[in-house]
């Protein structure tokens, strides 16, 4: 059993309110802003989420050739979410990409959940089979061509502790357990092109149209290096870029809204230093 000086430790470097957060409190916390779980997994109105639906099921993501896949139900509903699974079971999901029938999966950035601190994959495990059972089924995936996880160098094991202490660390795993960089960045058949991480340029269609991913490298003229630091804020939380314009889906900019502000900053000051691509 953990001493009581190491909890206190462990909880000084997660978070200045960390302390008051039991582990379903953490977990609840990190789904429902920074993981943004049910922007993808939640069916939408739209927008907004329908209502009691939370968990049960979303999107479509359907590539020609490659793969047609709805987001599944991952409520605790035994016959059409994940009622079955164990802790285990979720657990290798998330940081293998492999579900419980063995098949690998698409679209869920399930490569960068490997930086997660252990504390913090128990929590976001013990809030999922917290929620309520909700009756749902979508569509069994379509694969046409074999899945495989990529592997992304940074996010390949869990952080060390003692680097969220530092402000642009806490905010690079924060953004990296945010998968800010897959959509951010730029794919070549499918993979992500790590090179040029936070050019943006992926297309996603959806009832807004056909939204293109901004670049949020620290670039002047083709970034966000030009940005202040509160238009980024407003930008992630609000939706709204440099010059007022509203920006469009699938960006979960109401899941950030409810981020702490010592959380948004962190991020912000960790993107500041991402290099600039043009």
């Amino acid at each position: 059993m953990k001493s009581l000086a190491t909890l206190v430790a462990l909880a000084s470097v997660i978070g200045s309110t960390a302390y008051a957060e039991t582990p379903l409190e953490r977990g609840s916390y990190l789904v429902n802003t920074i993981m943004t779980c049910g922007n993808c997994h939640s069916p939408k109105g739209p927008p907004a989420v329908v209502a009691g639906k939370d968990f049960s099921g979303g999107l479509r993501f359907n590539v020609p050739g490659a793969f047609d896949v709805t987001a599944p139900n991952i409520t605790p509903d035994k016959e059409t979410g994940i009622g079955t699974w164990s802790a285990a079971d979720i657990k290798k999901l998330l940081l293998t990409g492999v579900p419980k029938d063995g098949k690998p999966i698409a679209v869920m950035p399930t490569e960068f959940y490997g930086i997660l601190l252990p504390a913090d994959l128990d929590a976001i495990v013990a809030y999922i089979q917290s929620v309520k059972p909700v009756s749902n089924k979508v569509p069994a995936p379509i694969y046409h061509v074999p899945m495989k996880q990529q592997v992304i160098p940074w996010a390949e094991k869990p952080i060390d502790p003692a680097d969220l202490k530092d402000k642009v660390k806490r905010g690079f795993y924060l953004a990296t357990i945010g998968h800010c960089m897959e959509c951010h960045t730029p794919r070549e058949k499918g993979q992500l092109v790590l090179s040029k991480m936070g050019a943006g340029g992926q297309q996603f269609p959806g009832p807004w149209g056909i939204s293109v991913s901004r670049n949020i490298t620290s670039s002047k003229t083709k970034g966000i290096g030009g940005w202040t630091d509160a238009e980024i804020k407003r930008a992630i939380t609000q939706g709204i870029d440099k010059d007022g314009k509203k920006l469009n889906g699938p960006m979960g900019f109401g899941y950030y809204a409810h981020m702490t502000d010592s959380d948004l900053d962190d991020v912000i000051a960790w993107v500041r230093t991402v290099p600039p691509k043009e």
